[in-house]
This record gives C-alpha cells, sequence and structure tokens, in this order.
C-alpha cells in the first residue's frame, strides 16, 4: 500500500525540503499552499523528481477552519509545518499567534475527522524552549519558555502557545493519532525558493553592513535538510516520543564573521567589536531604535549563548548533523545567487 503524507507549508524554507524529502524516499505527498490558482509560482515543487507522480497541491489556510481537511483526508501521517515566522507585525495577536495556534488547532481536528493518520509531527521552535537563554545552562527538550508574551518576542510566545496547544489537544481529546515534535532552533542553509528564509538574515546583514559591528551573539544552527530528515525520521521510529530539540551548534558573530573573511567575503564586513560589557549595553541601547520585534530580540538575546543538549535527537531517531561551516557558506552562496546580497570577493 502507498503511504501518504500531508505537509502543511509546503511552500515554505523548511515545508519546501520536507516535501523532498518524503519524495526521495518514496512516499506520496499532499502538500499544502495558500493557493492554487498560479501553479508557476511553486515551480520549485512540482519540478522536483517524482513531483508528477507523487505530489498533489491542495489550498489551505491557518484560520479558516475546516480549510485543511481535504488536505489531510486520507492520509496516513500529517506534517503541520505551516506557521508565520517573523520578528515584526503589526499586530502580534491576529499576524502571528492567532494562526500559529488555531493553524495547529485546526490541523489536528482534521486529523480526527480523517480517521486515518496514524501520527502527526508537529514544527515547533527553540522559541518554545527558551527566549532568553541563562548563561551557563544547558537546555534540553525538559525545558520550556515561560517569558515571552505578546510584547516581549511576540514570535517566540506564538510558538510556544502553538505547541502547548497542540499536547494538551491530545491529552484532551485522546484522539488515535500521537503527537511528536521537532523542536528546531535557527534554521539556515539554502532555499529551494526565490524568498529570503528569515534565519539567513543573519548572514545577508552581516555581508552587507546591517551589523556596524561584532556583536557578543551566538546561534544555535542546525541545517534545513536535517531539519527536513528528522521530521521524516520522527514519522518513521514508532518508537519517537515527545519532542525534539533539533540543533547542531551554536556560533558566536565573530565567528561568522571570521569563516566569511576566511572564504575571501569582503564587502562591509564589520571589523569593530562590542563584545564587551560596554558593547553588550550599547547593543540594549540602540535596540530601541529598532523596530519592536528586532529591540526586543536583541535585549533578550545580547550576551547569550544558547547551550543545549541534543542526545535525545541523535539516540532515538539516529540523527547526524551537517556541520554549520557547510551550512553557512552554503546559505551565503545561495543568497547571492538568488540576489539578495551583491557581494564582492577578494
Amino acid at each position: 500500500m502507498t503511504t501518504t503524507v500531508c505537509v502543511t507549508g509546503a511552500s515554505g524554507f523548511i515545508g519546501a525540503y520536507v516535501v523532498r524529502d518524503l519524495l526521495e524516499h518514496g512516499y506520496h505527498v499532499k502538500g499544502t499552499v495558500r493557493s492554487v490558482k498560479k501553479p508557476t509560482q511553486y515551480a520549485y515543487l512540482t519540478s522536483m523528481n517524482s513531483a508528477d507522480e507523487r505530489l498533489e497541491l491542495v489550498e489551505a489556510e491557518l484560520l479558516a477552519e475546516g480549510s485543511y481537511d481535504q488536505a489531510i483526508s486520507g492520509c496516513d501521517f500529517v506534517i503541520h509545518v505551516a506557521s508565520p515566522y517573523v520578528l515584526d507585525v503589526k499586530n502580534t495577536q491576529t499576524d502571528l499567534v492567532d494562526p500559529a495556534l488555531k493553524g495547529t488547532l485546526n490541523v489536528l481536528r482534521a486529523c480526527e475527522k480523517a480517521s486515518t493518520v496514524q501520527r502527526v509531527v508537529l514544527t515547533s521552535s527553540g522559541a518554545a524552549i527558551t527566549d532568553s537563554p541563562e548563561p551557563g545552562k544547558v537546555y534540553t527538550e525538559k525545558d520550556w519558555n515561560e517569558k515571552s508574551s505578546l510584547t516581549r518576542n511576540p514570535y517566540y510566545y506564538s510558538k510556544t502557545m502553538a505547541e502547548r496547544a497542540g499536547w494538551d489537544f491530545i491529552k484532551e481529546n485522546k484522539p488515535s493519532f500521537d503527537l511528536v515534535v521537532i523542536n528546531p532552533i535557527i534554521v539556515i542553509g539554502p532555499s529551494l525558493s526565490p524568498s529570503l528564509n528569515t534565519s539567513n538574515i543573519i548572514f545577508q546583514a552581516i555581508l552587507t553592513g546591517v551589523y556596524p559591528a561584532i556583536m557578543n551573539i551566538g546561534w544555535a544552527f542546525v541545517d534545513v535538510r536535517d531539519v527536513a530528515k528528522a521530521h521524516r525520521l520522527a514519522m518513521e521510529n514508532p518508537n519517537a516520543k515527545g519532542r525534539y530539540l533539533c540543533a547542531n551548534q551554536t556560533w558566536t558573530m565573530r565567528q561568522i564573521v571570521e569563516l566569511l573573511r576566511r572564504e575571501g567575503y569582503t564587502y562591509k564586513l564589520p571589523t569593530m567589536s562590542l563584545e564587551s560589557g560596554f558593547g553588550n549595553f550599547l547593543v540594549k541601547l540602540t535596540s530601541f531604535m529598532q523596530p519592536p520585534g528586532v529591540g526586543s530580540y536583541l535585549r533578550t538575546q545580547i550576551g547569550r549563548g544558547y547551550l543545549f543538549d541534543n542526545s535525545k535527537i541523535k539516540q532515538d531517531l539516529g540523527m547526524e548533523f551537517i556541520p554549520v561551516e557547510q551550512s553557512i557558506l552554503e546559505a551565503t552562496a545561495d543568497l547571492i545567487q538568488w540576489g539578495h546580497v551583491l557581494v564582492e570577493t577578494a
């Protein structure tokens, strides 16, 4: 029998790789997109190997109740990736929290109606684990973000609320399917589509002079291709259970700048250092001149590095990660190829 997987948010940065990974492993895929009226805009999906035979695009909308019923009907598994990923919006409740939380519940209700779904794999985030890493603390799947709100890191709040809603739904409704959650932190790498992924903006900003100095900040990176693989492995492994923190290594801004400089990128790379107590103070002070979401992010991240334990995903799912250096360089080359960065090389 053919195994069919519904992937919500199939056109997104992560979703597109999930679709490709599933097709490469022989699955039939029903991918949800916002509109099917202009199929050419999804050529990067429909041109994938075996897409003609095993990929169907279905229209669905996070906030529309019943919108996912058609896409999920007859599916064996659901990978729910769709959720807004942006730091600044006009209305944090309606533009971030509602789509993330209500969208998750709409998908889970559709899974109940379908009655064929065996497991839902939910894309959550490291944002649901913490929004401001404590120095020296090593984070695991047991940790929950309890600080974010509509005004403090609202994107982090949206991911936390959506994941909690998912677990509450399973507890209260006891459906025939189970739930497994993937918590990637900063997802980077080359893109399958022309759109600019929010996490890759880090490299765009470093290359184009958005950051005038090297800040005391670190990011816990994971390659988008590894995130896609983690979703499939969590779907396939009957013993997979609970949450899986999905990240490889934390790199500082200085490490990134030095890597890019070694590789010959010279255009507007920062040279001045703000890696000090006074530098942290200056960054926090100037953060109030940034858009609210960016400012809140800087104030809660500066001077901190995300320490984490990824042993569970390695042990349970057998995950091995693409080296961060490779991911950064491929993401950078990809930004240039898509025209997001006009950069000179030495």
